[in-house]
């Protein structure tokens, strides 16, 4: 009884001693468990700077997981009634300050945002128009080709998500156009984005009467890449570029004269003199001229010829074109002709020229004009 009621005096056995973290710090243990940390590891994990980033982006959670940590062992209490009358004051205070709560937890999360791209290395691509090109330009319609470089600087590919373009002149709408779905930029990589646009005279003359042919107009280029970049999000990058096109018109040609050097009925030898005249505001580069020409109803002469020659803007060339023919192969129209009397004739055909905006094929064509022979011994200031 003696040693039972001496046992009974001593106190009871302390606790073992737990090992609680010096203030300021976390639990690591906590912190490798957070779904939160695990997806944040998973994004950075194939990044070339993860080693170095890895404890960046890990004191984002500081006040986070000391948070949770001193959650780990609540202090459960009971509530008297004097707590229980005071839920509803308590619950209006709450409702008082939850717009400040979730204002912290955006502005939490939009430093998170920030601390990762940084950490991650994401940032906004960029672009620039690096070039405009006509591969093809006639009198109807001119083909362009927008060429857009953009670089993307990030270590995961991104998708151009769509393409807005918009060509003007002084204000005045041309052509515009939405490309969706434009492709992909790989990571770390450059990729040039072709833009195909046409425009179509006709219809830009039919809308603006003060666009007249043969002039040049300027043109502006307006692009808006939409590109969704992770971390960021969508963004929209505008570019511009300007520069002039033509209004092409065709040259006007006529015969002056057609000197007659030999006549038989068996075969005629003859030079046709024509005249070309260039009404646009740019130079042409005559490569090659492509004719046929009738009397009457009776073809008399075609021919492709090779000549080069430079047509000054607004001026006119002369040229000289050998033919010969049958007479006796022919109609009423050549033996009005022969007898002095005229006759009506019809020149059609093409030429290839070099512009300062590009190669152009253009007709050329007359109709309704009259001739008559002219001999060798004729005064040459003779233009029938």
């Amino acid at each position: 009884m003696f040693r039972a009621s001496i046992s009974a005096l001593k106190p009871p056995a302390a606790p073992p001693p737990t090992t609680q973290p010096p203030p300021g710090t976390r639990s690591p243990h906590l912190l490798r468990s957070t779904p939160l940390h695990s997806l944040i590891l998973s994004r950075i994990s194939h990044s070339p700077r993860a080693s170095r980033s890895h404890a960046r982006v890990l004191g984002l959670f500081q006040p986070l997981t000391a948070t949770m940590s001193s959650s780990e062992n609540p202090t459960v209490t009971e509530r008297g009634s004097k707590d229980r009358r005071d839920d509803k004051n308590e619950d209006g205070d709450k409702k008082e300050g939850g717009g400040g709560f979730i204002e912290k937890v955006k502005d939490f999360i939009h430093d998170i945002g920030e601390k990762i791209e940084e950490a991650v290395g994401f940032g906004k691509p960029s672009a620039d128009v690096s070039g405009i090109h006509i591969p093809h330009i006639s009198l109807h319609r001119a083909d362009l080709v927008v060429d857009v470089l953009i670089k993307n600087p990030n270590p995961v590919p991104i998708p151009l998500v769509d393409i807005d373009y918009l060509i003007d002149s002084d204000g005045r709408k041309l052509v515009s156009g939405l490309i969706p779905d434009a492709g992909t930029i790989h990571a770390h990589g450059e990729e040039t984005v072709k833009i195909p646009v046409s425009l179509v005279f006709d219809d830009i003359k039919s809308t603006y009467k003060d666009i007249q042919p043969g002039s040049i107009i300027p043109y502006l280029v307006r692009v808006v890449l939409l590109v969704d970049v992770p971390i960021i999000g969508r963004i929209k990058i505008p570019l511009e570029k300007d520069g002039e096109i033509p209004v092409p018109y065709k040259p006007d040609v006529d015969v002056e004269k057609i000197k007659f050097h030999h006549f038989s009925f068996e075969e005629t030898t003859a030079t046709l003199h024509i005249k070309l005249e260039n009404k646009n505001d740019f130079d042409l580069g005559l490569n090659m001229l492509e004719y046929e020409m009738w009397l009457g109803d009776d073809s008399i002469a075609s021919a492709e010829l090779t000549q080069s020659a430079k047509i000054e803007k607004q001026g006119i060339t002369r040229m000289q074109i050998p033919f010969s023919f049958r007479p006796k192969d022919f109609g009423s129209a050549v033996w009005d002709m022969i007898r002095g009397r005229g006759t009506g004739y019809t020149i059609k055909g093409k030429i290839d020229v070099d512009t300062p905006f590009g190669n152009m094929k253009l007709p050329i064509s007359k109709e309704g004009g009259t001739t008559r022979i002219k001999k060798d011994d004729d005064d040459d200031d003779d233009d029938n």
